[in-house]
């Protein structure tokens, strides 16, 4: 055999030894997964490009679109829930709004933490699945799913052990207080559903199926709605409980969302690196302190988030049950143009993590800057549609006058911040896919600790100014996050939080 003829085949083997884990991604149960136009373009995208491959501009863009798109449909569902919520909850009255609003800032600590603990379980298995590792991917997502639960039941136990306490923190009214517990008491308990759910999802999206989430998404959705509708208001003879009703839709669709994702994943191949298998569990024990030494910067990074967005509430609280409904209503409408960024950002995990248990870092690093582009791009059409579309959409959701005058200014003000919303959305992917949570937890303590909650303050308090000029503040704190998170992947020391496949280092 001539030497060219050996080198050949010898290339051709390491070919196929890459390929040959992103082979076994295919293979899945028909049943599970019944042959969609949307679903076999994500499954072709899946294997091309692989890490080990030349960076492609084209056909990573495609990929990052591809694996993307799914996760931004399932949160374009994600956040109907919330605006329907809101829809339905406001008939009710401002107070009803401002009650949602304020147990929604627990439900929103505790939904943020298990984010942190999702991308910890995204950085293991991405890793692992790049390297080849199905058995340790499946054991990461054991542990993540523990350590999971283990969250939310801590955040349900802190904020109920205390309910009343807690609000008049937050300079919620008595009126306002006796509306909000029943409600907080529901949706906490349901937060523990949602951490096995979320969790589920991360590994799904390790192994780049982002269609399978999406699918039951819409499934959870369509539960929630149309309880809603019949618990809220008493349709077809079901009794009327208005707020408790809300509540109790959301836990009975979370429970649906949980049994969805447990029969997808028995169902999938033998070999799948997210089918639980005897001795997953027994075997992750190794894993635990893995997956909480990179969960705990994130779920540091959420507690700072959230803390900083409740003394931000508080400070809402001082102008007001309008300003505060407000806030609440804005958010929800503003957050469909911030799903590109987390759609991006889901994508951008997934691509930087597999491509560094690969060994390819400077694949990991292109398609963090690629996609970072396409995310501005995104989020400067988007932010013009929100701008221009402000009145109608206020309107849509509530007839309140003082609201709707309250809401004008606010959305416009975070319709200019989508551009930063977005680039530190997509950038805190990749940093987080790469395992380094430190960097996006000093981004949010800077921009939140060290901008947003001080302007705030200096303008309620000390300058006595108008409302415009505290949500100003956010434009603020997102600028400084945006450039904080770009200047620290330019830099590069997150390449250096992982050594080899699965294996990861504190970064910085």
């Amino acid at each position: 055999m001539s030497d060219d003829t050996r080198r050949l085949n010898e290339t051709e083997g390491d070919s196929a030894a890459v390929a040959a884990p992103h082979a076994v991604d295919e293979t899945v149960d028909p049943e599970a997964s019944p042959a969609l136009p949307a679903a076999g373009l994500a499954a072709g995208a899946a294997v091309e490009p692989s890490p080990s491959r030349p960076f492609s501009r084209r056909a990573t863009t495609t990929e990052i679109w591809s694996l993307s798109w799914p996760v931004m449909l399932s949160q374009v569902l994600v956040t109907a829930v919330g605006l329907i919520d809101i829809a339905m909850v406001g008939r009710l009255g401002p107070k009803a709004v401002a009650a949602v609003g304020y147990a929604t800032q627990f439900y929103f600590l505790a939904q943020s933490a298990l984010f942190a603990v999702g991308f910890a379980c995204i950085a293991l298995m991405a890793r692992a699945i790049g390297g080849g590792d199905r058995a340790r991917a499946r054991q990461a997502l054991a542990a993540s799913v523990v350590v999971a639960v283990l969250t939310a039941i801590a955040v349900a136990v802190v904020v109920l052990s205390a309910p009343r306490t807690v609000l008049g923190w937050l300079n919620a009214e008595p009126a306002v207080i006796d509306l909000t517990i029943p409600y907080l008491r529901l949706i906490l308990g349901s937060s523990i559903l949602l951490a096995v759910s979320m969790t589920l999802e991360s590994g799904l999206r390790a192994d780049k199926d982002t269609v399978t989430p999406m699918r039951i998404a819409a499934v959870v959705t369509a539960v929630k709605i149309g309880l809603n509708a019949l618990l809220i208001f008493g349709l077809f003879g079901a009794p009327r409980l208005e707020l408790v009703g809300a509540g109790l839709a959301t836990l009975i669709s979370q429970i649906v969302g949980v049994t969805a994702f447990v029969v997808v994943l028995s169902r999938a191949g033998a070999d799948s690196a997210v089918r639980p298998q005897r001795g997953d569990l027994r075997r992750a024990r190794s894993l635990f302190g893995e997956v909480v030494r990179i969960a705990v910067p994130g779920v540091a990074e959420r507690v700072i988030l959230n803390l900083a967005l409740l003394v931000y509430f508080a400070i809402l609280g001082r102008y007001g049950t309008a300003a505060v409904a407000a806030y609440t209503v804005g958010v929800r409408i503003l957050a469909f143009s911030w799903i590109p960024g987390t759609g991006f950002g889901a994508a951008t995990a997934t691509l930087v993590g597999q491509a560094l248990g690969a060994d390819r870092a400077d694949v990991a690093e292109r398609t963090g800057w690629l996609a970072t582009r396409i995310a501005l791009v995104t989020a400067i059409v988007l932010g013009l549609l929100c701008a221009v579309a402000r009145g109608p959409l206020a309107r849509i959701f509530t007839d309140d006058a003082a609201t709707i005058a309250a809401l004008g200014p606010f959305m416009l003000t975070l319709a200019l911040a989508q551009p930063m919303l977005q680039t530190h959305f997509t950038l805190g992917g990749a940093h987080r896919g790469a395992g380094d949570t430190w960097t996006p937890l000093i981004a949010a303590a800077v921009g939140t600790w060290g901008f947003r909650v001080p302007l705030a303050l200096l303008f309620s308090r000390v300058l006595d100014a108008g409302l415009v000029w505290v949500w100003a503040a956010l434009v603020v704190d997102h600028f400084v996050r945006s450039v904080w998170l770009a200047l620290a992947f330019r830099r590069g020391r997150w390449r250096h939080a992982v050594r080899g496949p699965g294996k990861v280092a504190p970064a910085g």
